[in-house]
């Protein structure tokens, strides 16, 4: 009997099917030890592939994915094999998966970011996968080494899961916005240092030198990703003050860019974050959710490459897709 995937409910460990809100409430107020254990996970798992694999502009070559079940490195390169870590917050497993067959697999559970890096270490090893990163976490206050690090030991599944879920709708509606420009852009991303799904748009012109200053993080590596003048949009799930939310920002800042009109009448321009917000919770009791962060987007965007002379004409097509091809295009 053929089956219909797209009639079929996923059914997580225990057999037990479930339906899920497509834009569920977050636990934001309790989550914080959990995601504070998980910075310093996937930290830990981006600076393996930071590591290894080739290098990228702006450091696209050390990010993690969203998955169907969490967070994946993707493919990394190991001499003639390829091998990839992933996190799964579904069934609470880690996975590295070798292309020779070999696999290293654990629990996610209540433990310290010690003896997270002692095992996955040691499952690499078993992998015959030798690689040597550097021990101190970036852009946290309290950089603790991951080897001495028993203070960030919290793990709550039901946590881990939410996490996820809002990275889900945050990654689909990204990427939904990326599809209106043809300039250079980066993948939707997930930035293990700042703990945040990013993407990037750029105007192809050269960005003065940032000036550094990011905690526990060297000022050349933000002097090469923000290399070009750049429109970034993206979802934080960190702030204290307003939970979860939807960013966007341009570099360099033009003059009146703060004081923009952007849309919804919700988002708001936060002074010490230097960045337009939309907080998720908003978005989520929206009559349209996923209008209303598009229309965030769209408006933070435009904004920035207005005030900053961007060529627009260049770097937006004509018509959304589908549209016809390009040399059918009218303009």
């Amino acid at each position: 009997m053929a089956i219909d995937h797209a009639r079929t409910p996923a059914t997580p460990r225990g057999g037990r099917t479930e339906t899920h809100q497509p834009w569920p409430e977050l636990p934001w107020r309790d989550w914080g030890a959990t995601l504070a254990t998980l910075h310093r996970w996937t930290q830990i798992a981006g600076k393996v592939r930071l590591a290894l694999a080739p290098p990228l502009n702006h450091f696209w070559h050390v990010v993690l994915y969203v998955s169907p079940r969490g967070l994946t490195t993707s493919p990394i390169p190991y001499g003639l094999r390829y091998f990839q870590i992933d996190f799964d917050f579904l069934d609470h497993r880690l996975l590295v998966g070798v292309s020779d067959g070999k696999v290293f697999q654990r629990s996610l559970q209540q433990e310290s970011v010690a003896r997270f890096y002692r095992e996955l270490t040691d499952g690499l090893r078993q992998l015959d996968i030798a690689v040597r990163i550097s021990p101190r976490p970036m852009e946290v206050a309290d950089a603790i080494p991951f080897p001495s690090d028993e203070k960030h030991a919290t793990y709550d599944p039901d946590h881990a899961t939410a996490f996820w879920r809002g990275l889900v709708q945050a990654d689909r509606v990204i990427k939904a916005f990326q599809t209106g420009f043809v300039g250079k852009a980066s993948p939707v991303h997930f930035f293990w240092g700042g703990f945040d799904l990013a993407t990037s748009r750029y105007s192809g012109r050269p960005a003065p030198r940032h000036p550094g200053g990011v905690m526990n993080c060297p000022d050349w590596v933000m002097e090469e990703a923000y290399c070009y003048e750049e429109s970034a949009t993206g979802w934080w799930p960190l702030n204290e003050r307003f939970g979860p939310a939807f960013y966007a920002y341009t570099y360099p800042e033009p003059a009146g860019y703060r004081t923009a009109g952007v849309r919804p009448d919700e988002a708001f321009f936060d002074s010490e974050l230097g960045e337009f917000i939309l907080p998720y919770d908003a978005v989520r009791q929206a009559p349209d959710p996923d209008a209303a962060v598009l229309a965030f987007f769209q408006s933070t965007y435009t904004a920035g490459a207005d005030l900053g002379g961007w060529d627009r004409r260049a770097l937006e097509p004509a018509a959304l897709p589908g549209r016809p091809p390009r040399g059918s295009w009218s303009r």
